[in-house]
């Protein structure tokens, strides 16, 4: 005689239920037998009361949590808590030295205080010799920084 168990009541069961109802109903060989399967598992799935969505956006939000804190991210995460100034290396070759006020996962930035630094060399005329670069530098209140620009983030320079 087969023992009836029973089984964990875990999102992964419902979301496997949810799937074989509509394997189910989407069949060719949908029957009055397997409809009544299906049905009869239901309840016990809808009682638990667990989206399997919503508890992998929870699981998501956690891990992401955890890399901000953790991870790379966390030289950002740490600036933002406390106040503190990053030094920016940006693609278009300057350096933003700043406060972080916001980011994302993409690096994408809200920035205030900023000092843009750069060098140009002086365009000069025919048989000249070349210029020494010269280094620039202009203040900006509030920016937005995209993130694909952000070659490195270093922390609290002096």
């Amino acid at each position: 005689m087969l023992e009836q168990t029973n089984p964990k009541r875990t999102s992964e069961n419902v979301y496997a239920l949810y799937k074989s109802l509509l394997f189910f109903i989407y069949t060719p060989f949908f029957t009055d037998v397997a409809f009544a399967f299906a049905l009869a598992l239901l309840p016990s799935a809808v009682e638990t009361g667990v989206n399997p969505m919503e508890e992998d956006t929870l699981n998501q939000e956690k891990t992401e949590a955890d890399e901000f804190s953790t991870g790379p991210l966390s030289v950002l995460t740490m600036s933002v808590k406390n106040n503190t100034q990053v030094l920016i290396n940006c693609r278009n070759n300057r350096k933003l030295l700043g406060r972080v006020k916001a980011f994302d996962r993409h690096c994408n930035m809200v920035l205030e205080n900023v000092k843009e630094m750069w060098t140009e060399v002086p365009k000069t005329g025919k048989g000249k010799k070349k210029a020494k670069p010269v280094n620039k530098d202009r203040f900006i209140s509030k920016m937005f920084l995209r993130g694909d620009s952000v070659i490195i983030v270093l922390r609290n320079p002096k």
